[in-house]
């Protein structure tokens, strides 16, 4: 199927239809792509603090010849896994883990590939008291210090400041049938309108998907899916990613430090200037 042919297929699909797709049960997950792009990838683990949080995977391999350091969320494939990884949603110590191994990749000059897919980061109370807010917002300011390059990928759910935490790069693709968002649609509901059941609403104007968000400029690139979803050819997806992520890395390897971590930050400016200009969400409020 070409290029040109799977781009009307895809406008084909409601909004709603890409997010049952990006948390399909089945989809690739951040181990089915490190496996496949770095076979002899090491794990390493801890926030060298408190504790490992197994919600993210993170480690270096051979990528390309190049000693790499990759990290992302893990879902779980059983519900006991799922389970012990929380879901792919990180509580604080992930996110220092996240950032401890981006300083160790920074030592050693490897660059930093980051797989988002998480519905946000845990929101339970254990999160809450050991300071998951202040974690991520320091995560995101210490990305714009790492100097080396990162590129992140979002691989099936970009939900909130979960996925931003581990999203601040020089370049941001996503899969075709990817999200990323502010909040989930049913939370988006339930707080503009007090009513999760208009999920279906609320995710029409979130403007979601990879689409949305390339027109807007919030990503770099769209990396196309297997006809169906990702989840029907792992060996297929996960060779389209490497493509894209290595064509992709190749202008930053060559950027001087400076230069690199300037050219992150003006990229955030960008985006925080289409903040304002997005259209009004939810109901709207007439003036009296």
């Amino acid at each position: 199927m070409t290029q040109q042919l799977r781009s009307r297929e895809a406008n084909t699909l409601s909004v709603w239809q890409v997010v049952e797709l990006a948390r399909h049960p089945k989809r690739p997950y951040t181990l089915d792509y490190i496996r496949r792009l770095a076979p002899d990838f090491v794990e390493l683990k801890g926030d060298r603090m408190a504790a490992n949080d197994p919600a993210l995977v993170a480690g270096v391999g051979t990528w390309h010849g190049r000693t790499t350091m990759f990290m992302g969320h893990q879902k779980g494939r059983t519900l006991a896994e799922r389970v012990g990884r929380n879901w792919g949603m990180m509580h604080p110590e992930g996110y220092r883990k996240a950032i401890r191994l981006a300083y160790q990749a920074a030592k050693f000059g490897f660059p930093i590939v980051s797989l988002i897919d998480t519905p946000g980061a845990f929101p339970g109370a254990t999160a809450e008291e050991r300071g998951i807010a202040a974690a991520i917002a320091a995560a995101i300011m210490a990305w714009f210090k790492v100097p080396v390059p990162v590129l992140a990928a979002v691989i099936g759910e970009g939900g909130s400041g979960g996925a931003l935490g581990m999203g601040v790069a020089d370049q941001v693709l996503m899969l075709e049938n990817a999200i990323y968002s502010v909040a989930a649609p049913e939370s988006a509901a339930s707080i503009v309108w007090r009513d999760n059941s208009r999920k279906v609403e609320a995710a029409e104007q979130l403007q979601i998907t990879s689409r949305d968000l390339l027109a807007m400029g919030v990503v770099e690139e769209i990396v196309p899916e297997p006809e169906g979803g990702a989840h029907l050819d792992f060996d297929a997806m996960a060779a389209a990613l490497d493509e894209a992520l290595w064509r992709g890395l190749q202008p930053f390897l060559a950027m001087e430090r400076g230069a690199l971590l300037q050219h992150r930050y003006d990229r955030y400016r960008y985006i925080d200037s289409l903040v304002g200009a997005q259209p009004h969400f939810g109901p709207k409020v007439e003036p009296k």
